[in-house]
C-alpha cells in the first residue's frame, strides 16, 4: 500500500458516522479527516443519505455535510453498463448493485457496509478486486496494512 487506500462508503455508513461519534463509521470519517485513507461514495449514495435525512432526520442534514467535508470525501462518477453487470453477478438486489457498481467505477480498495445481508455479508463479494466488508472488517484490513508497511 504506497499510497492511501481507496475507501468507498455504503449509505448505511455515512448514517452511522452522523448518528454515532464513536462508532467504527466515524472512525473510518476521522481517518479521511487525517488523510490517510481517501474516502468516496457515489451520485447514488448522496441521493438516498440525502432523501433519507430529508424525510427522517431534516435538521441531521447539516451535520452529514459536515462530516463529509471534513473528511474530504470525493464522489466518483454514476457507473456504467460494464461495471452495473459485473455489480448484479454479485448482488441480486439492484440498488445494492448500483451502489457497488459505482465503487467499480471509482476502483476502490475497500468497499465498506453495514449491510450484512446483500453486501457485507455476501460471500460472492470476493470475486470482486476490492475487498467488501463492516466498520470494523475495514478497520481490521487497515491495520494489517500499517503492519505489513512496518
Amino acid at each position: 500500500m504506497d499510497a492511501e487506500p481507496r475507501v468507498f462508503l455504503d449509505t448505511s455508513v455515512l448514517f452511522a458516522a452522523v448518528w454515532s461519534e464513536s462508532g467504527g463509521s466515524r472512525l473510518i470519517m476521522k481517518l479521511g479527516e487525517a488523510g490517510v485513507v481517501a474516502l468516496w461514495v457515489g451520485p447514488t449514495v448522496l441521493r438516498e443519505a440525502e432523501e433519507v435525512l430529508r424525510r427522517k432526520s431534516p435538521e441531521s442534514r447539516p451535520h452529514m455535510a459536515l462530516l463529509l467535508d471534513r473528511a474530504e470525501v470525493q464522489v466518483g462518477p454514476e457507473a456504467g453498463t460494464e461495471a452495473l453487470a459485473q455489480a448484479l453477478s454479485t448482488v441480486d438486489y439492484l440498488p445494492d448493485a448500483q451502489v457497488l457498481a459505482e465503487a467499480v467505477e471509482v476502483e476502490v480498495d475497500y468497499f465498506v457496509s453495514l449491510d450484512q445481508k446483500h453486501l457485507a455479508g455476501n460471500p460472492r463479494t470476493g470475486r470482486l478486486s476490492f475487498a467488501v466488508g463492516t466498520p470494523g472488517d475495514f478497520l481490521e484490513w487497515y491495520r494489517q496494512q500499517i503492519v505489513e508497511r512496518k
